[in-house]
C-alpha cells in the first residue's frame, strides 16, 4: 500500500472518530440540558408558586386585598403549570378551597386545608424532581460510558498511528541512508530490499539500478577498456571488407584501411567528421550513407574503381542497438556499413553468362538443322513412313521445339544479366498486345479445351512499352496458366486503368500457389515443388526483368486451391 494512502486512511479514521466523539458528547450534553430544563420548568416553578401562595396566605390578616390578589395570581400560574400525575386533582382542591376562602376570609379551617393542598402539590413536585434528577443522572452516566468508549477507540487509533506510522516512514529512510553511506564508501554491492509496492519500493528499484550500474562501471577499468578498444581496432583493420562505423548522429567513429582505400581519404580526414558533410564532397560516401526508402528495393551491387581495377561490392548496413543495465527499452547507438567484396563472384557470373550465351547460340544452328530435317521427313516426296516412325518424328519435333525454347530463354537471360536488353520503347496499344498474345497461345488452349476470355475497359490509353517484349511476358503468363489449368476450364485476361498505369492481368482457376513460394516465383531457376518440371524456371525471371526495364511493376496474387492471378503494370504514354 502506498505511504500516502496509509496516511490518508490513518488520519481520516482518526478524524472520523473525533467527529463521532464530538457528536456523542453534544447529544448527551443536550439530553442532560433538556432534563435539567424540564425540572426547572415543570417542578421548580411550581415550588416557587406554592411558596408565594403560602406567604400570601400568611399576609391575609395584614393586607387582605393584596394577599388575595397575589394568591390568586400564583394559583392561576400553578393551574397553567400542571405537569405531574395527580397534580391536577390537588390543584382543583386548592382552587375550591381558595373559592371558599374568598367568601369567608377569616375561616381558619379553610386556610388549614389550603396549606395541606399546597404542601401536597409541593410534595408531588419534590418527588418528581428526585425522579427526574435520577433520569438526568442516568443520562450523564450513559454519556460518560459512550464518551469513554469512543474516546478509548480514538486513543487506540492515535496510539497505533503514533507507534507504527513513524516507524513505517522512518525505518526505510534509515535503511536507504545506510545503503547510500555504503555506496559512498565504494561498496557497490549494497542493495535495498523493500518488498512493499509503494513509494519506497520505487525508490529502492531506482537505487538498486543505480548501484548495479555503479558496480558495472567499477568492475570495468580504463586499462581494460583501452585494451579491448585496441583489439577491436586491430580486428576491424585486418578485415578484407571495407567497414565504416557511425553513431546515431551520423558521426564517423571508425574506418578500416580497406574503406579508406576505396573512399580515397586519410583517416584524420574521416574519423570524427559528420558523414553527411563528407558526402557533400565525396560521391562514394554519399552513395554509402543513402538509406533505402523502400523495404523491397532490390539490392544492386556497387561498382567501385580502386587500386587500378574495377571491383564490385554489396552494401550491408547493420543497425547497432543496446539495452542499458536495469532498463527495458533498447537504444539505437549507430550503424555499421559493411561492403562485401563480390568481385570474384561477379566475374564468375559473367563467365557463366558468356558461356551460356555462347552455348545457346551454338545450339541454335544444330537445332534448326534438326527441325529442317524433320520437315523433310514429313514430306511425302521423301518417302512414306509408318505409324511408329511418325510417332518418333513427332517426339523428336517436340524435343527440338523444347530445346529451341530453352536456348531462346537462355539467350534472353544472358542479355538480361549482361545489361544488353534491347528495348524498342514506343507507343503501344494494350488491346493489340493482348490479342497478339492470345493468338500465340490459341492452339495450346484449344488442345485442352480451355476458354480464353478477355475483359477490357473502354477507351484505354496507349502505353509506352516494347510491344514485342510485353507480349512475350503476357504469352509466358498465358502459357503457364494453360499448363496449370485443368481441361474444359477458363482463363481470364483483364485490362484496366489504374493510377496512370495500364494493368494486364491473367487469371486461372487452377490449384494456386502456396504462400511460402509466392515471393520466389520470379527467382531464376525456381520451380514450385510438385509442379510440372518441363520448364526451365527462367520464364518468370526474364518476364520480371523485361517489365522492370520498362519502368513497370510485376506481381502475383494467389490462394492455394483458388487459382492465381499474374499481372504487370505499364505506364500510360
Amino acid at each position: 500500500m502506498k505511504i500516502k494512502t496509509k496516511l490518508n486512511l490513518g488520519v481520516g479514521l482518526l478524524f472520523v472518530m473525533i467527529i463521532i466523539l464530538s457528536l456523542v458528547s453534544a447529544f448527551y450534553i443536550f439530553s442532560i440540558k433538556k432534563d435539567t430544563e424540564n425540572i426547572l420548568k415543570a417542578n421548580y416553578n411550581t415550588l416557587e408558586y406554592s411558596r408565594n401562595m403560602l406567604l400570601s396566605l400568611d399576609e391575609i390578616n395584614i393586607d387582605e386585598e393584596k394577599a388575595i390578589h397575589n394568591f390568586e395570581s400564583n394559583l392561576n400560574k400553578q393551574i397553567a403549570n400542571i405537569t405531574e400525575v395527580g397534580e391536577d386533582v390537588v390543584t382543583n382542591k386548592l382552587q375550591n378551597s381558595f373559592n371558599l376562602l374568598e367568601k369567608n376570609r377569616n375561616d381558619e379551617k379553610v386556610k388549614s386545608q389550603i396549606r395541606q393542598d399546597i404542601f401536597e402539590i409541593m410534595k408531588l413536585n419534590m418527588n418528581a424532581i428526585k425522579q427526574k434528577s435520577d433520569i438526568a443522572k442516568k443520562t450523564a452516566e450513559t454519556a460518560n460510558l459512550w464518551i469513554a468508549v469512543v474516546g478509548t477507540l480514538c486513543f487506540l487509533i492515535a496510539f497505533n498511528l503514533l507507534v507504527n506510522l513513524p516507524n513505517n516512514i522512518a525505518n526505510p529512510i534509515k535503511e536507504l541512508t545506510a545503503s547510500i553511506k555504503e555506496i559512498a564508501n565504494r561498496n557497490y554491492t549494497q542493495r535495498v530490499h523493500f518488498m512493499n509496492h509503494n513509494e519506497y519500493g520505487d525508490v529502492a528499484k531506482s537505487f538498486n539500478t543505480m548501484a548495479e550500474k555503479l558496480e558495472e562501471y567499477s568492475n570495468s577499468s580504463l586499462h581494460k577498456l583501452s585494451f579491448e578498444k585496441q583489439r577491436l581496432e586491430t580486428l576491424i583493420n585486418n578485415m578484407h571488407d571495407p567497414i565504416i562505423g557511425l553513431d546515431n548522429q551520423g558521426l564517423i567513429l571508425f574506418v578500416n584501411d580497406e574503406a579508406l582505400k576505396i573512399i580515397g581519404l586519410k583517416s584524420e580526414d574521416v574519423i570524427g567528421k559528420v558523414a553527411t558533410t563528407l558526402a557533400s564532397t565525396n560521391d562514394l560516401m554519399k552513395s554509402l550513407i543513402v538509406k533505402e526508402l523502400r523495404n523491397d528495393t532490390k539490392s544492386v551491387p556497387m561498382k567501385i574503381f580502386a587500386d587500378g581495377k574495377e571491383s564490385y561490392f554489396e552494401k550491408e548496413t547493420v543497425n547497432i542497438t543496446i539495452r542499458p543495465t536495469g532498463e527495458d527499452l533498447t537504444l539505437d547507438i549507430g550503424d555499421v556499413i559493411i561492403l562485401r567484396n563480390i568481385t570474384l563472384f561477379k566475374e564468375l557470373d559473367f563467365a557463366k553468362t558468356n558461356f551460356i550465351a555462347t552455348v545457346s547460340h551454338e545450339l541454335k544452328t544444330p537445332i534448326a538443322s534438326i527441325k529442317m530435317s524433320l520437315q523433310l521427313l514429313e514430306k511425302p516426296e521423301t518417302g512414306t513412313t509408318n505409324e511408329e516412325q511418325k510417332q518418333l518424328i513427332e517426339s523428336i519435333k517436340d524435343d527440338s521445339q523444347r530445346l529451341l525454347k530453352i536456348t531462346g530463354e537462355l539467350l534472353e537471360l544472358s542479355q538480361v544479366e549482361t545489361g544488353n536488353i534491347q528495348l524498342n520503347m514506343d507507343k503501344s496499344n494494350p488491346n493489340a498486345i493482348v490479342h497478339y498474345a492470345m493468338e500465340a497461345v490459341k492452339v495450346q488452349a484449344e488442345q485442352k479445351q480451355i476458354e480464353l476470355v478477355i475483359e477490357a475497359e473502354n477507351n484505354l490509353s496507349d502505353v509506352k512499352a516494347d510491344t514485342e517484349k510485353s507480349a512475350w511476358v503476357l504469352i509466358n503468363f498465358l502459357t503457364n496458366a494453360i499448363r496449370y489449368s485443368s481441361e474444359n476450364s477458363k482463363i481470364m485476361v483483364k485490362l484496366k486503368s489504374e493510377n496512370n498505369k495500364i494493368v494486364f492481368l491473367v487469371t486461372d482457376f487452377g490449384r494456386g500457389i502456396d504462400n511460402r513460394y509466392k515471393s520466389k516465383v520470379f527467382d531464376k531457376y525456381f520451380q514450385i515443388p510438385g509442379s510440372n518440371k518441363s520448364g526451365t524456371g527462367l520464364g518468370l525471371a526474364i518476364s520480371k526483368e523485361f517489365i522492370e526495364a520498362q519502368n513497370g511493376t510485376i506481381g502475383v496474387e494467389s490462394e492455394l486451391g483458388l487459382g492465381s492471378t499474374f499481372y504487370f503494370k505499364l505506364n500510360v504514354l
